[in-house]
């Protein structure tokens, strides 16, 4: 059956309100697809819908929502439905959920917890903001290496159905202390009879409980897995994190960056629920400093004021000048953020990102002043509008050009790796951030180098 005729039928039966005959009709479509329903569906109809699920598909539709109606759905739906739902919930997933609630939401909803889920929400909630902690959930096989292959197949049918994944085991002492992890393809090509310990290589990467959501998308970058068992200061296995939610997490952390990028900050919802006026306020914050940055760039100019009304001609070039700046010091901040978002350096490299800069900025530079040089030159040929002493302003801009794309390649590429020694997000040296900042500074290697080349003819 098409899903658009589907749909179509099941709005039928929603507005006959025939609970019956939608619960058969939805028996037929996957989670994803009723939760892709549910998402267009106006509230009353969210709630007939998920009345008229059963307990593991209303749970598995409520996980695949996005987070703005999974609250809403939480203060409609009947509270038992909630309770139901939420103590089926993968813990990662409530956690990220309940993290979203007010505080007194949150209370409100824990009671609705059996004692022992309630434990390991209390116990996730309790990890630090943008922990790994926050994410991981305890739903894993645990093994011991003294069992037979054979013993480990049989624990794994009678427990393996609340598991997250099938995918790796994971080998602890009698302490709960992780000491290896073992492959469900190494089982299944072992002999029955072959203790665990046999086919151990003692070799595992783990991630501490505290770690940074950045580290932990790194480490599956590096490593290339699909799970990672989480661990205390102590060894002791706590939880694992699956590859679907760090691929959600690197989503965001690449959603949050480019926000950052364009001078924004991080909006914590998708664009069309944002609040119009949550939207203003993020926007205008940086807007606002940006602003009061570019105010300086008038300052600048007003310091140059006698050399501009001596030779108006230089201000013909101004706009050149410091975007030719600003556009080389976005381009290094860019390549820079990326390139520490990637792993690729760290703050330690700041003096080989430094000599290679440099020589971009340099080099770059030359090729826009030389363009800058002969532009003047040519444009001389059919025009005065330079004057006789149009050669050294084609000098003063081919100049001002290298020294300009050279500080702005520079500052670009050191303010992200400044702002991460002080602890703050690289992501904020946004591009307009560095353009603001060259801007001013460029104006005053321009000037300088237009009074050093030519006083006594035009100034």
């Amino acid at each position: 059956m098409e899903l658009a005729k589907v749909n179509e039928n099941i709005e039928r039966l929603l507005k006959g309100r025939d609970r019956i005959a939608l619960r058969t009709a939805l028996a037929q479509w996957e989670p994803v697809d009723i939760a892709e329903q549910v998402e267009l569906l106006p509230e009353g109809r969210q709630i007939q819908i998920f009345n008229a699920l059963d307990r593991d598909k209303a749970m598995m539709t409520f996980e695949l929502l996005d987070t703005g109606i999974q609250k809403e759905l939480l203060d409609l739906l009947p509270h038992r439905l909630v309770a139901l739902i939420l103590n089926d919930m993968s813990p990662d997933k409530r956690t990220a959920l309940l993290e979203e609630l007010p505080g007194e939401m949150i209370n409100k909803h824990l009671k609705y917890l059996t004692q022992t889920e309630r434990a390991v929400a209390l116990k996730l909630l309790g990890y630090p903001e943008n922990s790994i902690g926050r994410l991981m959930t305890i739903d894993y096989i645990a093994i011991n290496q003294e069992w037979t292959v054979r013993q480990v197949l049989d624990y794994i049918r009678e427990n393996g159905e609340s598991s997250e994944t099938l995918n790796v085991f994971y080998i602890v002492d009698q302490k709960g202390k992780l000491i290896d992890d073992i492959r469900v393809r190494q089982l299944l090509l072992a002999d029955p009879g072959e203790q665990v310990k046999a086919i151990m290589d003692g070799k595992y990467i783990a991630l501490n409980v505290t770690d940074d959501e950045e580290v932990s998308i790194n480490e599956f970058k590096k490593h290339n897995r699909v799970e990672m068992p989480v661990v205390d200061n102590n060894g002791i296995l706590l939880g694992i994190v699956t590859i679907d939610d760090i691929l959600k997490l690197a989503e965001d952390e690449d959603t949050e960056d480019i926000q950052k990028l364009a001078a924004v900050e991080a909006f914590e919802e998708p664009y069309m629920e944002v609040p119009i006026p949550l939207m203003i306020r993020k926007r205008a914050v940086w807007l606002i400093v940006l602003f009061l940055g570019e105010m300086l760039t008038a300052t600048a100019m007003s310091y140059f004021e006698d050399e501009i009304a001596k030779a108006v001609v230089l201000a013909l070039f101004v706009p050149l000048i410091v975007s030719s700046g600003g556009n080389s010091g976005s381009q290094a901040a860019t390549l820079i953020i990326r390139a520490m978002s990637l792993g690729e350096v760290t703050i330690r490299d700041w003096g080989r990102i430094m000599r290679r800069e440099l020589v971009s900025g340099f080099s770059l530079g030359l090729l826009l002043g030389m363009i800058g040089f002969f532009r003047v030159a040519a444009w001389s040929q059919f025009t005065d509008i330079y004057g006789p002493h149009w050669l050294l302003v084609a000098f003063t801009v081919g100049f001002s050009l290298v020294g300009v794309v050279m500080w702005g390649t520079l500052m670009g590429s050191m303010l992200p790796l400044i702002l991460k020694r002080l602890g703050a997000d690289p992501a904020a040296s946004s591009t307009p951030f560095v353009a603001t900042l060259v801007d001013v500074t460029g104006l005053v290697i321009y000037f300088s180098i237009a009074v050093l080349l030519l006083t006594g003819t035009l100034l």
